[in-house]
């Protein structure tokens, strides 16, 4: 949850305010505590504010607290003037909350004051309504989580291990538009340093997990070449280099080129990437870390931000086929899906029980495991950062995961690479009008209707809001 600072506004008449005081003390009460209720934290302002000074100080001291979201509260007519300078002592976003009552006129001191802020370009975000009103509440909650998702950005830095895989130009991002926009910096590493770290990695450790993936996993299928117990113990490694590396950069997300080096030269980064994403490994539960294969950066963008929204994993996928005759999407990619999604459980051994770990296929020479599961089905909030002509646009959409039968799960799967993991989407958009505009080859996805959320983390953002619908 956020951390929500909440000012209230007065009239600037001595003998008006004294008389009001106590009603929007008492609506500024019930306010606090819905918020509190929600889960939320709330910073109240010293005072209400009646005067110039007060507008200042006030806001001062509750941006000290460094809360995620500001709101400015009507409860009453209130002298815009007051919201201006207020406004002008907090930095991070605003909203504005006007009280329906037809005796106080708190809905004519937000308009006011909306207005002036209106004028000078600052924007801000009006809300209206009895906090007694759940859907008030939510509303509130919803621009505090993307304020804070987007704050969590700035100042975060992103671990570009290798350079542009493949020629894919849509994962390669601007460095400067990256600081300008999130204010997020790149740190590039080699992916050598990958390589020399595994060889150094705790053997006994890399051992004890591969033990632990033999026995929580649906199968462990080793053919002697492509996997072995020394190659999967080679992958865990690679996970214990990047991870030691995150905490010696203090990487806040990252993404790995893989191809073609690792994948034809030492071994598949699959393991490393799914439990990266995953909220557990074999030591026991652990903050997810934001993970992209092929090092793309704006597909690490989008799950981090999703991350921050949703507190959940974050799919990362190639839209790899669209079956026409069921008018669903296979979502699949390198072992690169959490293995969170197999079930959506907060117990590992539910969500590995349906996760195999097969020999990687013909494309990767070096070998190593490809993480083979079918992402359990539920809705989802599906979205992308993407660019056109420069800009950055965040393509949006619902969508539901689904599962069939096993006969047909197998049949689909093997359409495409079936040892790689998949996950069927049906999308709230037209195929044609999905494969017609959609600026990138990977999707990412979390559990749940999140789309308000991230429209209002655009809007903060200064991103084109682009939505596909049916």
């Amino acid at each position: 949850m956020a951390r929500i600072g909440v000012i209230s506004m007065s009239d600037g008449r001595d003998y008006v305010h004294a008389g009001i005081a106590d009603f929007i003390s008492s609506t500024e009460d019930h306010l606090v505590a819905a918020l509190i209720q929600a889960g939320h934290e709330v910073v109240r302002g010293e005072e209400t504010i009646s005067d110039n000074a007060l507008a200042s100080s006030v806001a001062r001291g509750v941006a000290a607290a460094e809360v995620d979201l500001t709101v400015f509260h009507y409860a009453v007519w209130a002298f815009p003037h007051f919201t201006m300078l207020a406004a002008g002592a907090t930095p991070g976003p605003l909203l504005l909350l006007s009280n329906i009552d037809p005796v106080q006129p708190g809905m004519v001191g937000m308009l006011a004051a909306g207005g002036a802020l209106d004028q000078i370009g600052r924007t801000h975000t009006r809300l209206w309504g009895d906090p007694a009103d759940p859907a008030l509440i939510e509303a509130i909650g919803v621009q505090a989580s993307a304020a804070a998702a987007v704050a969590s950005l700035r100042g975060s830095t992103f671990g570009r291990f290798g350079g542009r895989p493949m020629g894919m130009n849509t994962a390669v991002a601007n460095t400067d538009q990256w600081q300008r926009i999130f204010g997020i910096d790149v740190e590039e590493i080699d992916q050598w340093e990958i390589v020399r770290r595994a060889e150094l990695a705790d053997a006994s450790e890399a051992k004890a997990a591969r033990e632990w993936l033999e026995t929580h996993a649906a199968g462990v299928h080793y053919d002697g070449a492509k996997l072995t117990p020394e190659i999967l113990e080679r992958q865990i490694r690679s996970y214990l280099a990047v991870r030691e590396l995150i905490a010696e950069w203090r990487l806040d997300f990252s993404g790995i080129k893989g191809q073609p080096e690792l994948t034809q030269y030492f071994a598949t980064m699959d393991i490393t990437e799914a439990f990266l994403n995953d909220p557990y490994d074999w030591n026991g539960p652990k903050e997810t870390h934001v993970c992209a294969t092929e090092a793309d950066m704006d597909g690490a963008l989008t799950m981090q931000l999703l991350k921050q929204i949703a507190g959940t994993p974050v799919l990362f996928a190639d839209v790899r086929h669209y079956h026409a005759d069921r008018d669903i999407w296979d979502l699949c990619n390198s072992g690169q899906h959490a293995t969170w999604f197999a079930a959506r459980s907060a117990d590992p051994a539910e969500n590995l029980a349906k996760v195999h770990l097969y020999p990687e296929v013909f494309f990767f020479p070096a070998g190593g495991a490809s993480v083979h599961h079918l992402a359990a089905p539920g809705g989802m909030t599906l979205a992308r950062l993407t660019r056109k002509d420069g800009d950055y646009r965040m393509q949006l959409m619902l969508g539901d995961f689904e599962t069939y039968d096993e006969e047909t799960n197998e049949a689909l799967m093997k359409q495409s690479t079936w040892e790689w993991p998949h996950a069927f989407a049906r999308l709230d958009a037209r195929a044609e009008d999905f494969l017609s505009r959609f600026g990138a080859n990977h999707i990412h996805a979390v559990p749940g209707d999140h789309r308000a959320a991230v429209r209002a983390a655009c809007e903060l953002l200064g991103v084109t809001l682009d939505e596909f619908v049916r």
